[in-house]
């Protein structure tokens, strides 16, 4: 099945799912942004600094404001190897995690490398984009998983005990295929996770991730695309950690005002479950997209995965018009966000008339090689 899953895209509905792409990939950019500076520091430390509220606008992290860290780099490039993976179905080759890992790995390259190698033909637009080569504290899994060439599968994950974030954080993209039917998107998360973090805990969080950003991408509420996510859960072995976590998260809605104390039980001990659970009660509880990721990022944690997470919650559901101008107008890389944004949307939506057995876009074929 294609991404669009042979619907017949309007332009109402193409527009409308532009802008949620959009919102998606500028949601966890944003997210990411705002809680990058805070990541790690006490809640004391927070207020002292920005307030009992947290952070109302971008400050500075890796010498600039509103800098992003591997989180987005690595959904930058989960959106790259979608984008691949379609291009290279003319060839008559379809295996989706194959061109993700490929396009992980292309991430991979813009840790140890200067700047793009123009010779790599093959690498396609995003890989020759500088302002990618910037390592921003990726964590020993990412680097590890993504080392060599052997990719990490369900039957042989990589990193087989690593139950961090950092899996979930680069699947809101998986989300945005939504023609696809969402066993199979949370089964493409799954895959992928693998391939980084191989604990159940850490690809079923990913998979669940998924599943919400894919009921929301298709205008549906938030509590119901969690629903969707438990019930998909629950025939997965290991579920139970997920599961639970999703739970506690939407029995907390009720219980009272939202605040760090909440967030901070939610998240727990850290793992990928917890953080998906804390930004599926931030994007539920908040007032507005402002209040949800100020509500993610305050608190002594993961401040940025839980940032990013709940930003492309939340772009998903709104769309791009509903994130914060100021914030965006710091935000490192937007234009580079906001093109491959449109380019993923034209792809998903248009795609037949860019490349296949009746012809295809030279210019396109430059930005996403078959090869």
């Amino acid at each position: 099945m294609g991404a669009t899953g042979g619907a017949v895209w309007g332009r109402t509905e193409q527009q409308d799912f532009r802008s949620r792409v959009r919102g998606t990939l500028l949601g966890v950019a944003v997210g990411d942004a705002l809680g990058t500076p805070v990541d790690g520091t006490d809640l004391d430390g927070i207020r002292a600094a920005h307030g009992a509220d947290g952070p109302a606008e971008m400050t500075v992290a890796h010498g600039r404001r509103g800098a992003v860290t591997h989180l987005t780099q690595l959904t930058l490039f989960s959106v790259d190897g979608l984008i691949r993976a379609q291009v290279r179905r003319d060839t008559g080759a379809w295996h989706p995690p194959t061109d993700l890992h490929r396009a992980y790995r292309r991430w991979e390259t813009t840790q140890r490398d200067w700047g793009p190698d123009e010779r790599r033909g093959e690498d396609g637009w995003l890989a020759r984009q500088e302002w990618l080569y910037a390592r921003r504290n990726p964590p020993r899994p990412l680097l590890l998983g993504l080392g060599d060439d052997t990719m990490g599968t369900p039957q042989a994950p990589k990193n087989p005990a690593e139950q961090g974030p950092e899996a979930a954080a680069r699947s809101a993209p998986f989300g945005l295929l939504v023609g696809w039917e969402p066993q199979l998107v949370a089964q493409l998360a799954v895959e992928c996770a693998t391939q980084t973090h191989g604990h159940p805990t850490a690809c079923l969080a990913a998979g669940a991730y998924a599943v919400i950003v894919q009921g929301l991408a298709r205008g549906e509420v938030l509590d119901g695309s969690a629903q969707r996510a438990l019930a998909l859960l629950s025939a997965r072995p290991g579920h139970e950690p997920v599961s639970e976590a999703l739970r506690q998260a939407l029995g907390a809605v009720r219980q009272g005002q939202p605040g760090p104390e909440r967030i901070t039980d939610l998240i727990g001990d850290g793992t990928a479950a917890g953080l998906v659970a804390a930004a599926v009660y931030c994007a539920l509880v908040g007032e507005d997209v402002r209040h949800g990721l100020r509500l993610a990022v305050t608190h002594g944690g993961p401040s940025a995965a839980t940032g990013a997470l709940t930003g492309g919650l939340l772009g998903a559901l709104h769309g791009e018009t509903a994130l914060p101008p100021a914030w965006l107008a710091e935000l490192e890389g937007r234009s580079t966000v906001l093109e491959l944004a449109d380019d993923f949307a034209m792809e998903m939506t248009q795609g037949p008339a860019l490349h296949g057995p009746s012809g295809s876009s030279p210019a396109w074929l430059t930005r996403y090689p078959r090869a």
